[in-house]
This record gives C-alpha cells, structure tokens and sequence, in this order.
C-alpha cells in the first residue's frame, strides 16, 4: 500500500530533501494553501502523514484526514495543534525538538545586545532630522553584562544554549523552571531561582523561553514585569501569548522596563488594527525611540536552519510511518 505525505504550505521549489529520506515508494504532495481548510477533500482523503509548519490543525481539520496517521509539527512548539482530537483518533504527532536551538538562542541574544548596547537607540538618533548629536545618549538601556543578572524563564534545550551564551558575555545568569531536577544548575555553573517571582526580582535582562500551554498563556504579566530592577529587558523568542503585551507597553510607557524585543506577537501575522504597542512601533513614536525591537518570528531562520527542518521533518516522518518507531513523540489527550 503506498503511503502518502503532504506538505500543505508551499514552503519547497521541490521534494528532493524529503525524497532522499523517504524514498521512492512514498508518495509526496506538496500543495500551496493558504490554510487547511482550503485543501479539496480528495487530496485529503489520501494522506497517511502531514507535515504542518505554521498551519493551525484544528478538530475540523483533522475530520477531513480519515487515513492521517502521523502529524510532525516541523518545529518545537506544538501549540497549533488539537492534541485532544489527534489523540482520540489514535494519531501520532512528533515535533522537532533538535531544530533550530542554535538560530533561536543566537536570536535572543543579538535582541537583548542590541538593547543593552544602546544600538537602536543611537542608530534611531543618528539617522533624525537633524541628526542627533555625535555623542553617546545617557539611558537606563546601558548596562555592563559583568555587573548585570540575565534571567532564563524555561530551561529547555534553547533556554540552556541562550544561559550559556549570556554566561560568555559575562552576565551572572538565573533561570527558573519547575520542571528541571535538582542539580541542573551545578551542571551548567548558573543559579536557580525556585520561585518564578525570584527570578524578576534578580533579571536586569530576561529571555523567554517557555512552551505556549495553559499555565504560561499570559505568565509574563504586568504583576511580575514590575518586579524587575529599574531599567529591565524583555526578550521573548518563545510563543507570543505568553507576554502580555499591554501590560508590557504600560511598563514602558512608565519606565519600568526600559526597552523589549520581541520575535513573537500574541497573534501572527498581527490582525488590524494592531495592538497598540506595535502601532507606536510602526509610527516611530518618539517616546519608544531605540527600545522596542520587533521581528517577524524569523528567529529559526538561516540557509542551514531550512535545510535542517525539512530533512528532520522527514527523517522523523520515515521513522513512524515507515519503520514504527517513537522518534520525537509527543504527548496527546489535551490542547492548549
């Protein structure tokens, strides 16, 4: 029987990465929509595993697959997808926990850097009208790492290799995560905090790197951002409800967090008009000059992150479909 694959977004000029891994008797589709309620119900019909990258596989959705076996969430998070649907139906989902760690960790630094530097802030001033004075501007955004505390929240692999690189830059670093043992934090030479509240207590700079689930939707609100020392970051490269955004331009708008940068909105693309935050991003607004950072979730991307994730999604895909294994399952029975 053949087994057919597909990969709804359109994100390949061709199969040839995924055909090398799947092989010639695998069936690959490729299809352009916009969204998985676009596809025609034949071709669902047809498919044993589904590749879904930014797609939403919603309890509709997945009705219009009765063959669907295997879903790999080509990339780490897997809050796009109804687990408690795919679960009863007895389908397999798997995710890419490998992928794109050294891309995103990279990310998060250059974001906290770049503020801590005062580099958008005085590249905003110089290229004014006129431009401002050749001199360094006083700001709160300017530390020194080696006198500073860089706060972790989530410790998984990314979360490790962003501890580990602020540590390289001379930040005395924090992480809180309650899921990790005891002793995690002599292994890699940083400092615990037990209490969520610890941590924005102690993090001049904090780096998000929590999963999107129940109990982190909104976790970085305005009770605990105003916690953080006078002049604190925020950095989040995680999922993007879990920052509160008004409550984040509330912080700096009164200066308690002098300056953020975000990979991750609450809702991607924004839908219009968009929050306020980001329309005063958009507009320049004087009083946000040089201390928001926004990107369009492209903290994953490089030529290597590409070929990464399609060879990964596929050679994860071979395992379960082709050769019964568990590579990279995650669990199911509930959504977020």
């Amino acid at each position: 029987m053949t087994i057919t694959v597909l990969q709804a977004e359109g994100l390949y000029p061709d199969d040839k990465v995924e055909r090398e891994v799947l092989g010639p008797d695998v069936r690959i589709l490729q299809a352009h929509a916009g969204s998985l309620a676009e596809l025609p119900d034949e071709l669902c019909s047809e498919v044993d595993g589904l590749f879904i990258f930014r797609h939403w596989l919603s309890a509709t959705d997945i009705a219009r697959f009765p063959k669907l076996r295997c879903v790999v969430r080509m990339g780490v998070g897997y809050d796009r997808l109804d687990r408690a649907t795919l679960g009863a139906r007895g389908i397999t989902v798997c995710n890419l926990p490998d992928y794109g760690t050294t891309e995103v960790a990279d990310h998060a630094i250059a974001l906290a850097l770049a503020l801590r530097r005062g580099l958008l802030l005085h590249h905003d001033a110089q290229r004014g009208d006129p431009p401002a004075p050749w001199s360094p501007i006083e700001s709160p955004l300017v530390q020194r790492p080696s006198t500073r505390t860089f706060g972790v929240l989530g410790l998984g692999r990314i979360g490790t290799a962003v501890a580990l690189r602020a540590k390289a830059f001379g930040w005395r670093v924090v992480f809180h995560d309650p899921h990790l043992p005891n002793g995690t934090e002599l292994a890699l030479g940083i400092q615990r905090a037990r209490r969520i509240e610890e941590l924005f207590e102690q993090a001049d700079t904090l780096s998000i790197h929590t999963p999107l689930t129940g109990s982190t939707r909104d976790l970085v609100g305005e009770r605990l951002l105003r916690l953080m020392p006078a002049g604190a970051v925020v950095v989040n490269t995680a999922r993007g409800p879990v920052l509160d955004l008004d409550a984040l331009e509330r912080c700096l708008r009164d200066g308690t967090v002098a300056g953020a940068g975000l990979d991750v909105l609450p809702e991607e693309p924004p839908r219009e008009p968009a929050p306020s935050l980001l329309q005063a991003y958009r507009a320049r607004a004087p009083w946000l000059a040089g201390r928001l950072i926004v990107t369009p979730h492209s903290a994953y991307h490089s030529p290597e992150a590409v070929e990464d994730i399609r060879r990964k999604s596929a050679e994860t895909m071979r395992d379960v479909l082709l050769e019964g294994l568990n590579t990279n399952v995650i669990p199911v029975g509930q959504s977020y």
